[in-house]
């Protein structure tokens, strides 16, 4: 098991030069905190790619360490990421993964959200995001359903609580949409999406929502969300746990023919 709490390739490539020219110029955390306006355990996270430097931190850090630019230069090639920290590594094996099964009981998963939506989803985040900050979730959020659609096509499967369904998140015209978009992914060959009745009196995912991958290096991991951030769970027995109760969920929910007829129900009446 291990925390899905880590920063993007480069930058803990630009942590780790970092942490070169500080030690080089024989100076702490705390020293190089005190030019740069961040505490220790701030610079800590910037050396460990948790968090990308920000303000005027690398011309700083360039000029006090002596660095000759070689800050700068790998500063100008970190990758903005608009997720939060802790989710970037799972988006990351997602877009390579061969296989994709989601649980979701609160809302419909990201990836199968309309723009609308999705901008729905995000102007209810607490605290309140900016408004640059929710159309740049929203477009990430969009280009991570290119999964779906992708060739080779990964094998993908969503067990939904019947609540994401009616929750009207958006407004009635927002919610119809998404649920004429779910009956059409439902479409695709390498797609099924079963609704799991609130009228079920056993169930296997009272604990809540998660997601499984299959890398392309066809290793199995699975995601687990909570508030705050996410963790990687991959070894066992606590992967093979969850592995058996998602399919315990695949056979407690209704097959993917009468679940297209329920959302068909559905947004009848919405």
């Amino acid at each position: 098991m291990h925390s899905g709490e880590r920063g993007s390739g480069n930058l803990k490539m630009f942590g780790a030069l970092l942490r070169f020219f500080r030690e080089r110029a024989g100076m702490t955390q705390d020293g190089l905190g005190a030019y740069v306006k961040y505490s220790k355990s701030q610079v800590a996270m910037v050396e460990r790619g948790e968090r990308p430097p920000k303000g005027q931190f690398v011309e700083i850090a360039d000029d006090v360490l002596g660095a000759q630019g070689a800050l700068l230069a790998a500063g100008e090639s970190l990758r903005v990421s608009h997720l939060p920290s802790w989710f970037a590594e799972y988006a990351e094996e997602e877009a390579k993964a061969v296989a994709l099964h989601v649980y979701q009981n609160h809302v419909v998963p990201g990836q199968l959200q309309t723009e609308a939506y999705a901008r729905a989803v995000f102007d209810c985040h607490c605290p309140p995001l900016e408004d640059e900050q929710i159309e740049a979730r929203v477009a990430t959020r969009l280009g991570r359903q290119e999964l779906l659609h992708r060739k080779p096509a990964p094998i993908v499967s969503f067990v939904l609580e019947e609540i994401t369904l009616t929750r009207p998140i958006g407004g009635p015209a927002t919610l119809r949409e998404q649920l004429h978009h779910l009956l059409g992914i439902a479409r695709l060959r390498n797609v099924e999406i079963q609704v799991m009745p609130p009228t079920r009196e056993t169930h296997a995912g009272l604990n809540g929502p998660m997601t499984f991958l299959e890398t392309a290096e066809h290793r199995q991991l699975a995601y687990v969300e909570g508030q705050s951030g996410g963790f990687f769970v991959d070894e066992q027995p606590e992967l093979g746990h969850l592995f058996a109760r998602y399919g315990i969920l695949r056979a407690q929910a209704l097959s993917p023919e009468d679940s297209a007829k329920l959302i068909e129900r559905v947004a009848g009446k919405v």
